[in-house]
Formats: structure tokens, sequence, C-alpha cells
């Protein structure tokens, strides 16, 4: 019988594959997919539902309504962006050549490697947040308009509160919470994202509530779909049980509905217990000296609105007025403060605080790209005009 004959494995096909043209073509269809139907889904969930479930996930999954189970449909944005990204850079090992004949193309090719790299450090790690400050208030945190947290605040040193808080993520989760800080534990009994708040005596048929202190007894909090409009907030509720040595101390309801906080006794000491929208807080704070409102003259369209802040920090000994406008934004610490509303009959201005640390990193992109592309055809112009010399 003839030898059969065993051919060794070519080790550069997997690199072969991943610089395929072809994977390239699959991948920017599925792109033009993803955010086809992505845009649809803006209607029923909203823009920033459609960021997270759509371009900020790995693989995108579907579920019939009402149902519990889901099954993956297609390749998220992180997925689709980091496959991009390893299959440009396979392509310049596989094919590409470092030559000055080429120099343009590589300079482009880096300049989009660069821009997708951008993409996936600005989805992980910007964080957007509100600074609502009326007029003499000063302000050292922000918020973020679309989270919440579950905040333990203890008042016993005159000087400063002790605060414990707990954010959406864990509160989603339920069960038990323990602190070190705090001498009892947190049962999430039930957590709502969206709710329906009305009084007892205005609903008298409400179902029953499980809080039996505070005001949760006289309240009835019926959950509701989360809204997917974007000057709307969800009104958020959860039952929470405390729990000290000797058992339950009784359950409250809270809600970033009702900013009035709940006392909690706890061997003669007293904590209070407030739902509120997460805060972020600065080593700096903000004083709100002036706000304006300019309208065009016999009209109530806005022409302009701006906010004329003192920016108070010292650590770094800042003590300075800024003005902060709709096209003029202040950048300090790494934050940049646009002058995103108003409100309060023009008494609160509305800043929004983003921190992006890889801000530069589109721009420098757009560079390389520019650059890759002029040079490109200046090679290509000047060897067209020595040939017709």
């Amino acid at each position: 019988m003839p030898e059969a004959i065993v051919r060794p494995f070519p080790l550069k096909s997997p690199l072969r594959v991943l610089s395929s043209l072809r994977l390239t073509v699959v991948c920017l269809g599925l792109g033009m997919l993803l955010v086809f139907l992505g845009t649809l889904a803006q209607v029923h969930l909203g823009i920033h539902a459609v960021q997270e479930r759509y371009f900020q996930s790995l693989i995108v999954f579907w579920s019939p309504p009402g149902a519990s189970w889901k099954i993956p449909i297609l390749p998220g944005g992180y997925l689709l962006g980091t496959v991009l990204l390893v299959n440009l850079i396979a392509a310049h090992g596989v094919r590409f050549q470092l030559t000055k004949k080429k120099l343009g193309i590589i300079l482009l090719h880096f300049g989009v490697i660069l821009l997708l790299i951008g993409q996936l450090l600005t989805g992980l790690f910007a964080r957007e947040t509100q600074m609502r400050i009326d007029e003499g208030q000063t302000a050292g945190y922000s918020e973020a308009p679309r989270e919440v947290e579950l905040a333990v605040i203890d008042r016993t040193d005159p000087n400063f509160d002790q605060v414990v808080a707990i954010p959406e993520s864990i509160l989603t989760r339920g069960g038990t919470i323990q602190n070190p800080t705090l001498p009892f534990t947190l049962n999430i009994r039930k957590f709502m994202g969206n709710t329906h708040l009305a009084m007892r005596s205005q609903m008298p048929e409400g179902r029953p509530s499980l809080a039996t202190a505070g005001f949760g007894p006289k309240i009835v909090a019926e959950e509701a779909p989360r809204t997917v409009k974007d000057d709307e907030r969800d009104l958020s509720a959860a039952y929470v049980e405390v729990n000290g040595v000797q058992g339950s101390l009784g359950t409250w309801l809270v809600s970033n509905a009702i900013p009035n906080t709940q006392p909690v006794t706890v061997d003669g000491h007293t904590y209070e217990l407030v739902m509120r929208q997460r805060r972020f807080y600065k080593q700096f704070a903000l004083t709100l000296l002036d706000f304006a409102h300019d309208r065009y003259a016999g009209t109530d369209i806005p022409k302009n609105f701006s906010s004329r802040v003192r920016l108070l920090d010292p650590e770094r000994n800042e003590n300075r007025e800024v003005l902060i406008s709709m096209n003029d934004p202040l950048r300090y610490r790494g934050f940049t403060f646009y002058q995103s509303g108003f409100d309060n009959d023009d008494k609160t201005t509305i800043l929004q605080v983003v921190k992006n640390p890889a801000m530069l990193l589109p721009y420098i992109a757009c560079g390389l790209v520019a650059a890759g592309l002029l040079v490109q055809f200046s090679m290509h112009l000047f060897g067209f005009i020595r040939k017709r010399a």
C-alpha cells in the first residue's frame, strides 16, 4: 500500500483568514445592517438603550415580547469593531510592505486603526452627566440623568456627612447588601426601574405596599415600562428592608421622585435613607453667579444662553470667574462643561459634564487619514505630471 502523505498545516493560513478582504466586506455589511436595525429600534427603546444594546455590546440578543429567553441575532458594535481592527492589522502584516510608495496608504490605515481604538475607548470610559445649579448655589458634583443610587447618610459628625452610596447596578440584582461602615444590612426586596406613584387615599384599590415604615405604606407604587424619551426620566423606586442584630427593623419605600430623606434609628443612632440620581463628586466646585437667556427681539425664540460661574479649586489655588455659553464650553481637569439648558424661570442652569479620556484620538485619526490621502494623491499627481513631461 502506498504510504499516506501528511501535509504540514500552513502556519500562515489563520493570518490569511484574518486579513481576508471577504472578512472586511462581511463585517462592513453586518455593520450596515446593525446601524439600520438600531435606527429602527430607537422608536421603541430610545437612543440610550439602543446604544447599550446594539453598539456597546459584543452580541445583540432578541426575545419575543413577554418571553424570558433570548437568542443571539447579530454581532454587536464592539465585536464588529474589534474584528475590523484585527483584519486591518493582519492585512498590513500579509499584503502591505513598508515602502515610500505605500506611505500614504499606511498613514490612512493607521488613522482608521486609531479611529477604531478611540471609539472603543470612548464607549468604555467616556461618561456624560449633568450639573444643575441655581443662582447663588455652589455645586461640587454632577448627576447621571438615567441612573439612580440608594444613599445611606450618617449626619452624626457636624463637620461632614458620611455617605454610603449603592448604585443602580447593584440594586437591580436585589438580595442582601452589607457595608462594613454600617451597623446593619440592607435587603433589596424589590427594585422597579420606573413607576407610577400615587397616594393611597387617591387609590384605595391599589395593591398592598411592601413598606412597613416611613411614608411607604401611604403610597401606591405601580411598576411601569422604562421611558424611551430623551426629555423624560424614570421614576425609580425600591423596597428596602433594614436588618439589625435583633432582626428586621422594617421596610422602607425609597424613590428618586421623593427628595425627602427617611430616618432609620439603629441602636439609638439615626441614619437617613434616600434614592437620588447617581452622583459623581469633583475635586472642585462651581458657583452660579448669573444666568443669561437672550432672545431674538420681539420673539420667545432663544438666541443664546450662558452661565457666569466662579471656579473654586483649593488644591490648585483656583478662584476665578468663567463664562460658559452655547459655543464656548469650560474645560478643566479632564472635564468639559457645556451649556445644555435652563430651568426654573431662567434661575437654574443645566450644564452637560463630559469626561472622555480618548477625546483627542478622533482628531488625530482624522488628521492621519487626511494626511494619508493627501500624500497618496500627491504622489500619483506628480507621477502623472512627470510622465506627461
